[in-house]
Parts: C-alpha cells; sequence; structure tokens
C-alpha cells in the first residue's frame, strides 16, 4: 500500500495597498521605498496636490492613505475633509512635519486614523499603518496620554498655545505665510479672493497678539521651520 502526499497549497499573501500623499518628490520616494520593501504592503499611487489624489483614490482604491499636511494648494486637513465627505471609511493616516499638539486633535476630529510626526523613526510609520489597517488609532504615546488626561479632567482640549486658537484656514493661511508666500499668492493657491485671505491674516494676528504684518511673517516662519512660535505675544 503506498502512501499518497498531498501537498497543501498556500494562497499568496495578498498585499495592502497604501496611497501616498506628499508634495516632496524625495520625501514621497522614501516613504514609498521603505513601504514596498514590506512583505504585507505596497504603494500604489502617489499624489502631490488634492486633485490628483482625489482621482488615485476613484482609480487605485487604496486599503489605507498616508497623507501629508503640506501640500500644493489645499492642505492636508482640507483633502482630509474632501475624502471624508465621499468616503467616510477608507483608513487615513496624516503625516506631518508640524507639532502634534497643533495638528493632531484637528486631524482626529476631521476622521483621520491616526497622526504622526515626520521626525519619527521610519519604523514607527510601518507600525502607525499595521495597526490603523487592523481598525486601531494610531498616536503617539504622548499625545495618547495628553487625550486620556483631557478625558479624565472631564475638559475641553486646553489651548496650549494661541496658534491652537486658529481655525484649520486660519493655520493653513498661516503655514503659507510661512513658506514665505505673498497675500496674492495664497489667496491664488487657496481659491480665495484677496480681501479674504486679509482677513484671515487679521484674525491671525489678533489671536497671536501681533501688532504688524512684519511681526506676522516673524512668527510665521518661526513656526515653519521649528514647528513651534513664541505666544507670549507683545511685550507691553
Amino acid at each position: 500500500m503506498t502512501n499518497a502526499i498531498v501537498s497543501e497549497q498556500v494562497a499568496p499573501l495578498v498585499k495592502k495597498s497604501v496611497l501616498v500623499i506628499d508634495d516632496h518628490p524625495l520625501l514621497r520616494q522614501g516613504i514609498a521605498m521603505l513601504i514596498n520593501q514590506q512583505t504585507d504592503l505596497r504603494v500604489c499611487g502617489e499624489a502631490e496636490d488634492m486633485r490628483v489624489a482625489l482621482q488615485c483614490i476613484v482609480q487605485l482604491n487604496p486599503d489605507i492613505i498616508v497623507l501629508d499636511i503640506s501640500l500644493k494648494g489645499p492642505d492636508g486637513l482640507e483633502v482630509l475633509k474632501t475624502i471624508r465627505a465621499t468616503n467616510a471609511d477608507i483608513p487615513v493616516l496624516v503625516l506631518s512635519m508640524h507639532d502634534e499638539s497643533i495638528y493632531a486633535e484637528r486631524a482626529l476630529r476631521a476622521r483621520a486614523n491616526g497622526y504622526i510626526m515626520k521626525q519619527e523613526a521610519t519604523e514607527k510609520v510601518l507600525v502607525a499603518i499595521r495597526r490603523i489597517l487592523e481598525g486601531e488609532v494610531y498616536l503617539s504615546e504622548a499625545m495618547s496620554k495628553k487625550l486620556l488626561q483631557q478625558f479624565i479632567d472631564g475638559a475641553s482640549s486646553p489651548l496650549e498655545s494661541r496658534v491652537a486658537a486658529l481655525s484649520d484656514r486660519e493655520l493653513e493661511v498661516f503655514r503659507l505665510i510661512g513658506e514665505g508666500r505673498a497675500t496674492r499668492e495664497i489667496a491664488e493657491e487657496l481659491h480665495l479672493s484677496v480681501k479674504t485671505v486679509e482677513t484671515y491674516q487679521a484674525h491671525i494676528k489678533e489671536k497671536l497678539g501681533l501688532k504688524s504684518g512684519r511681526e506676522l511673517i516673524q512668527h510665521a516662519i518661526q513656526w515653519k521651520i521649528s514647528g513651534r512660535v513664541d505666544t507670549a505675544g507683545p511685550s507691553a
């Protein structure tokens, strides 16, 4: 009697697809290289602005999106809100160079599934992607503790800085000022009138306690470079 040898065929692992949205080609390439080295993940597409990003979402149907805050045109928060208007379920990990105390809560309010700073180790990006794909929310340990403490205290988010008091659109204008954009350039990029941008600038100066447009530019550049700004306001 011969013993039959039965070989079991193992189905190949289907990699989860990742869409990377970032306006810096080198950073996109770096993230794509990191992801494509994994056995369970692959980059299905890249985009640098909202128009291309929305096209990619429709055409590629990614399993998860890695979305930068700083983009050409509308920023990552606006892109996220636009995505959520038509696609409530697609997981989104927000990636940013900016202080998470300013942007993380905004991203969560816009229904991001996680937030990670670019300064984090590359391995953390992979950890964040995998946790989100498993249905979890990803935040740094420090940010998680902060939000938990706020929940325990039963208080709404305290404003750790005056920058945190800016609306999402005001923060977007502030970021573009920090990039050296003139008022007309900002208006064209955000598809707003010059008068509307000037109104946002006036609100920003009031909220940050700044006296002049020059101070506004100085503070915006400082925040853009360091992710933080001196919010003590002008001295008496």
